[in-house]
């Protein structure tokens, strides 16, 4: 990136990174109506339980609806609403009562990967602005509707890749583009932690209170299971794509991005299943090669290893450094010149030279709270925002490129221009799927 546009990214976030003070405990004591940016969240379970408090935090918010096919979640998650100062939110079921509201002028969706993309077009066609969360979708074909659908209409679309918004990120392109590294030819990639197994269970009755069909929207019909549901969907191809997308989306978003690389040649993907025993689909174990010109980058990923850990919430924020070697969220950069070792969401950077003494030290801090700002910022302002969709979508591709890869066993050649693999129809058949009526993506957005 160049330094204008880091200038940019520091003007954008001194604005709004400060403005996340909490309100009355009590009322909605902030902004006037007319001042503050009015706001629904779709999906409660996991990542939007956070994020709708945290939205509802700021002076300039106000979370007006909260939404969720799971409508036990409700009294919970309103509570925090109410807790932190934000008032008695509207909880809905179908998330689409939020659009159909004109005083909504964006929409949060942390709804399962299934639901991203059509979440995303559907706000968009309503005249929404849309944070969504990682990955920015289910499919590539899926992804680019959305890209779509964004520019058609004119709306701010971002993805909620924080490290978009971190400073010491533009510090480390900085760096990288100053030339300190050399001339960079590999990349390695880290997704390594200790997960728990998801066990085995049998089908069963959705619970009551869960609008079922509405959950699986674009989704093929399958019976309720425990193990398909609430965050275990990830695991099931379904409606989730592994902990690539589900974790290992980010470091490999960062490390394309300060990389400078865009759409990769050709991907190579292996493992397997190889130590739970129970209901997953996805791989517990995942090695992928992407080959770009002039660059190799690998993925690297094991879920049962106890030594691999993510740095600590409570440390991102600290000046301190990972232990690199157990860092299992790190990435590194093999320049000519030097080595960089990186930890997203606050980690911090490190190089060392071609003795091993380091160079230089860059402390950072977890961005939560600037990509926010930055999203309600672009909302007023109608900026592009940092985390805009079509950089997302391709470090998502990266990941939906590896999974095609793994799932037909064979290194795949991919058309950059269509974002499809080269005389391979059986690839190509796991970028897009039709969708289940009456939650089609459209084919013209």
């Amino acid at each position: 990136m160049s330094k204008i546009n880091r200038r940019e990214f520091i003007g954008k976030t001194t604005k709004t990174a400060l403005a996340t003070a909490a309100a009355s405990t009590f009322s909605i004591n902030v902004l006037g109506a007319n001042e503050r940016v009015v706001i629904g969240v779709a999906g409660i379970h996991g990542r939007g339980s956070w994020l709708a408090p945290e939205f509802a935090k700021r002076k300039d918010v106000h979370v007006k609806y909260l939404a969720d096919p799971d409508s036990r979640l409700f009294p919970d998650r309103a509570k925090a609403i109410e807790e932190v100062g934000g008032g008695t939110p509207q909880c809905v079921q179908d998330f689409r009562r939020v659009l159909d509201d004109p005083e909504v002028q964006g929409l949060v969706s942390a709804t399962p990967n299934h639901w991203h993309a059509l979440s995303t077009v559907w706000a968009c066609q309503a005249g929404k602005d849309v944070y969504v969360e990682k990955p920015t979708c289910h499919n590539i074909w899926e992804g680019r509707k959305m890209i779509e659908a964004a520019r058609k209409y004119d709306r701010v679309v971002m993805c909620g890749m924080q490290n978009r918004s971190a400073q010491y990120c533009f510090d480390a392109i900085d760096y990288i583009n100053s030339g300190k590294l050399g001339e960079i030819h590999f990349v390695r990639v880290m997704n390594s932690k200790p997960r728990g197994t998801v066990g085995h269970r049998e089908d069963s009755t959705p619970p009551e209170g869960v609008d079922y069909d509405l959950w699986l929207g674009p989704a093929p019909n399958r019976p309720f299971n425990e193990n398909r549901f609430h965050y275990a969907w990830n695991w099931f191809w379904d409606f989730g794509a592994g902990d690539i997308t589900n974790d290992g989306c980010h470091q490999v978003d960062i490390a394309r991005w300060v990389c400078g690389l865009k759409c990769p040649k050709s991907v190579y993907s292996s493992g397997g299943i190889q130590y739970f025993k129970d209901d997953q689909e996805t791989p517990d174990t995942h090695s992928v090669i992407w080959d770009f010109d002039g660059v190799t980058m690998v993925y690297e990923q094991t879920l049962w290893t106890p030594y691999m850990h993510k740095m600590p919430i409570e440390d991102r924020d600290l000046d301190m450094l990972p232990q690199w070697a157990f860092s299992g969220t790190r990435f590194e950069i093999y320049g000519s010149k030097e080595f960089m070792y990186f930890e997203r969401h606050g980690g911090g950077w490190q190089t060392f030279d071609a003795d091993g003494q380091p160079t230089r030290t860059q402390h950072g801090n977890f961005a939560n709270a600037e990509h926010m700002g930055n999203f309600i910022d672009c909302i007023r302002t109608r900026n592009k925002p940092n985390g805009d969709i079509e950089e997302c979508h391709l470090s998502t591709s990266l990941c939906h490129y590896a999974n095609a890869s793994y799932r037909t066993g064979r290194k795949l050649t991919i058309d950059a221009a269509t974002e499809t693999f080269v005389n391979d129809d059986e690839a190509n058949a796991l970028l897009k799927r039709e969708g289940r009526e009456p939650f089609k993506m459209p084919e013209v957005v």
